[in-house]
């Protein structure tokens, strides 16, 4: 479910992190006592929850695999990558293009610890610290060696990360940054946690503010997600529960969600 704060902040593993909590539903170990604890939680009000987060890592491997094979991309920025799960962004699309490049960018403490070991690791990847918000900083380091070309495409990804950002950080505007410091064909990826369910939303993310300390956003709903595609043109099958984004038939023999108290929804767009 992503990693994202204003400002950088020292490890403090009594408090959960959303970076680590998502960590312990894919099954990872780079977690303490305090996430399991509120995953435990989590999964009282939406059983679901592990299945949702493992179904949202598959669709941002198929969208990368998607962008690089059928698209011909060969340049990534991460937004919010949090903490590294095999197969990650560069592992996939350097699987189709040798000398594709990929731009992780985080803030929180233990992803940046764990991500310049594990994600900077060829000349094709970098590792950014910065808030996702912070597009000019993106821009600069990211462009910084020539390393991504933004005269030439780029996919910005923002995979399961929105909902980590308040409304008063207006995703919406952040988005639109992006957008605009992109070449035309280039790709705009977007997904997060919505609900229609009024209690589920109210309830997931007194959760989670409460528990990480309030370094957390709010569960949406499906027309907050529409709103940051306006202007763009989106692919089919356009915007959807992201199991159903040309879902692959390995997909059909992992595990289904249960329940649907909440799920990811969003999808890709092109810049024209």
């Amino acid at each position: 479910m992503g990693t994202e704060g204003g400002h950088e902040r020292a490890i403090d593993t009594s408090i959960p992190s959303a970076a680590r909590m998502y960590d312990w539903l894919l099954g990872g170990e780079l977690n303490f006592e305090a996430d399991r604890k509120a995953c435990e939680d989590l999964l009282r009000i939406a059983p679901s929850s592990r299945e949702l987060a493992l179904n949202n890592r598959w669709f941002l491997q198929r969208v990368v695999r998607f962008l690089a094979e059928e698209r011909g991309i060969t340049q990534f920025l991460d937004h919010g990558s949090g903490l590294p799960t095999r197969p990650n962004v560069h592992q996939v699309a350097q699987e189709v293009h040798e000398n594709a490049r990929v731009a992780y960018i985080d803030i929180d403490p233990i992803v940046i610890a764990h991500g310049r070991t594990s994600l900077d690791v060829n000349s094709g990847t970098r590792f950014i610290e910065a808030s996702m918000t912070d597009t000019e900083r993106i821009v600069e380091q990211a462009s910084r060696g020539g390393f991504i070309d933004f005269s030439r495409p780029v996919a910005a990804l923002y995979v399961s990360v929105i909902h980590c950002l308040k409304d008063s950080e207006q995703p919406g505007e952040m988005i639109r940054r992006m957008r605009e410091r992109l070449a035309p064909g280039s790709y705009v990826v977007v997904c997060q946690l919505v609900s229609d369910d009024e209690k589920v939303r109210e309830d997931v993310t007194k959760l989670m503010r409460d528990g990480t300390g309030d370094q957390w956003g709010r569960v949406r709903e499906k027309g907050d997600v529409r709103r940051y595609f306006d202007g763009l043109t989106v692919l089919p099958p356009y915007l959807v529960d992201v199991t159903h984004w040309r879902p692959d038939s390995e997909l059909r023999l992992r595990r289904a969600q249960r329940t649907h108290e909440w799920v990811e929804f969003g999808g890709v767009a092109r810049i024209r």
